[in-house]
């Protein structure tokens, strides 16, 4: 490095030199502690959210199914979950830790654990399993009633709307007890505490169907 700057003798007196001669101008710092890409995104409604979101659901409902869909967007062989289990994910705006639990009945004696600081619920229903209709709406009504998800949104997935003789979506809300309780697949005005964001949307995952439309509805209730 002497030899390009005339008349030094050394590196330590070239870079001497150079740093003199070039001084390196500091960056200020964001006082405002928002950098300009954040806080355009933030003007812009980009800004990333995060949330806890729980999976709930009876057995066989496609719970992880959707799980593994969402992360790998693929159909993914799996055996039924046994214990619960937590996941990070991206599902458009939303940046989630997703909580999936076995829907055995001897299992959801541990959902309410998990309620606590959670964001939203996602329930699964089996739509071709008219036969165990009755027993989700007893464990989606119980979720509704209970305290801790008092203000918590609901989104209520028909699952296998793909197979033939699956429930519309009218008939789920008929058979779970929400007609005339879901509240619209708009925006809901949340000025009144008492309205809990509650949608039904019919899906199928193998299909990669309907489950988008739900959550981008979902996405608005996350703070």
């Amino acid at each position: 490095m002497a030899d390009l700057v005339p008349g030094l003798h050394s590196c330590s007196e070239a870079l001497c030199f150079l740093k003199s001669s070039f001084p390196v101008v500091k960056k200020k710092k964001n006082r405002g502690g928002m950098s300009l890409v954040n806080w355009c995104r933030e003007a812009l409604g980009l800004r990333q959210k995060e949330a806890k979101i729980l999976f709930l659901g009876l057995d066989n409902s496609g719970k992880t199914t959707l799980l593994r869909m969402l992360k790998d967007e693929r159909l993914v062989q799996h055996q039924p979950t046994q214990f619960p289990t937590s996941d990070k994910l991206r599902v458009g705006k939303i940046k989630l830790r997703a909580f999936d639990f076995s829907g055995r009945q001897i299992a959801r004696r541990a959902w309410p654990d998990y309620y606590p600081k959670v964001d939203a619920v996602v329930y699964l229903v089996d739509a071709c399993n008219k036969e165990r209709f009755a027993e989700s709406k007893r464990e989606n009504d119980a979720l509704l009633s209970d305290e801790a998800l008092a203000k918590v949104p609901f989104l209520v997935l028909g699952n296998k709307m793909d197979i033939p003789h699956a429930a519309s979506e009218d008939e789920l809300q008929y058979d779970l007890g929400l007609t005339g309780l879901t509240t619209g697949k708009g925006k809901v005005n949340l000025t009144d505490q008492t309205v809990r964001p509650l949608e039904v949307f019919a899906c199928s995952v193998v299909r990669k169907m309907g489950y988008g439309e739900g959550f981008k509805w979902m996405s608005q209730y996350i703070k």
